[in-house]
């Protein structure tokens, strides 16, 4: 087929960021692909009197018809027309076509039709803008007195919590067998431990106390003590403040956004959603099929539950992307290249061309909050 041929062929913008394709294969570009088929269709032919994959044309038409061969050299030549086609029109496709012949006869133009998702335009808001009324209002940092205070006190009602179910499961051992079978259950005993440690009155904080608290040598008195428990709550606290503040920064620019999503991006979504939690799973020892019966629910169900949560996973991705396309914002070579060999170091089986799309694409993410976070 020539440039303008493939030109020539439509296509339509439908929902959802599909295009359909339609239009007509010269039958000169399909007959090229004749031989292939006469090849591949004889290959699983056995007729006596010739090899296998060695029956002349003629006789492989008696036996498997016209139409067979035809199918055949259809498929193949739209395979490799569909590839010239959307280099022509320039088409961002993503997933695998639907493909469908309209029109299949010998010596005749092959007439089809073909559905592909194309990646979503994404209309930006004033993002910059929309970011530094958000920075206006960041949470703060500080730790208070209470925060340390709070902390502390849930640290020694679960001190408390845990001697009383050491001394009660030290009880229960120094009971005859038939004695311990009239116990209550472990799982009621840790509920019933903790909800009658936090009914007690706290010991006394001392530098005694403290010593028992955490590893040994860990803390050495109350001052010590209350001063790690505020560096501990100041990284955590920091890490939490960091992470909701760039949350509210994306929710408000991706709400303002315009997307067509197609299905298919959600779909990858919750297809990376359930291979993660396949692999906690997996981790901890446990079937997926085990797991869904103990929650009583389904996969179906999951997906249907979680495809909100995709839906604004793919919806931020398109927009990150797009902000760091507008900006031209690339991550640093030096730094992708020390990641790739890191993560490469831990996964000896990973592909490393993968690794490296996805540390340049969380790098990238990153570069782009950062900018944001200073507009």
């Amino acid at each position: 087929m020539t440039q303008e041929e493939f030109k020539a062929i439509s296509v339509e913008k439908l929902p959802e960021s599909e295009v359909k394709i339609s239009g007509e294969i010269p039958y000169t570009y399909l007959h090229a692909y004749r031989k292939h088929a006469v090849e591949h269709v004889g290959a699983g032919v056995e007729i006596d009197g010739f090899r296998k994959g060695h029956v002349p044309e003629n006789i492989l038409i008696a036996r498997v018809g016209e139409m067979a061969l035809l199918n055949d050299m259809a498929e193949h030549s739209l395979e490799d027309a569909y590839v010239e086609i959307v280099k022509e029109h320039k088409l961002d496709v993503i997933g695998h076509p639907k493909i469908s012949i309209t029109k299949l006869a010998k010596d005749n133009p092959l007439g089809f039709s073909i559905t592909v998702s194309i990646m979503p335009e994404v209309v930006l808001p004033e993002y910059k803008s929309i970011a530094s009324e958000v920075n206006k209002h960041k949470d703060s940092k500080e730790v208070s007195d209470e925060d340390i205070t709070k902390q502390i006190e849930e640290i020694l009602r679960q001190k408390v919590a845990y001697e009383r179910l050491q001394a009660n499961a030290q009880k229960n051992a120094e009971k005859s067998d038939s004695e311990i079978k009239l116990t209550i259950p472990e799982s009621t005993a840790v509920s019933e431990d903790t909800e009658g440690a936090s009914k007690l009155p706290p010991p006394e904080l001392t530098d005694e106390y403290v010593k028992t608290l955490g590893k040994p040598g860990q803390f050495e008195t109350v001052t010590d003590f209350r001063s790690k428990i505020r560096e501990h709550l100041s990284i955590e606290k920091a890490k939490d403040v960091d992470s909701h503040h760039r949350a509210k920064i994306t929710d408000a620019i991706t709400e303002k956004a315009t997307i067509d999503l197609p299905q298919i991006l959600i779909d990858v979504e919750l297809g990376q959603m359930f291979a993660q939690m396949e692999d906690d799973l997996a981790r901890a020892q446990l079937k997926i099929d085990d797991y869904l019966e103990h929650i009583k629910k389904t996969k179906d169900g999951l997906k249907k539950e979680w495809t909100p949560a995709a839906l604004k996973r793919a919806k931020l991705q398109l927009v990150l992307n797009a902000i760091a396309k507008k900006e031209g914002t690339k991550p640093d070579t030096g730094r992708v290249d020390h990641e790739v060999s890191h993560l490469l170091e831990q996964h000896k089986d990973a592909d490393e061309r993968r690794v490296r799309i996805y540390v340049e694409s969380v790098l990238t993410n990153d570069a782009v909050l950062e900018m944001l976070e200073r507009a």
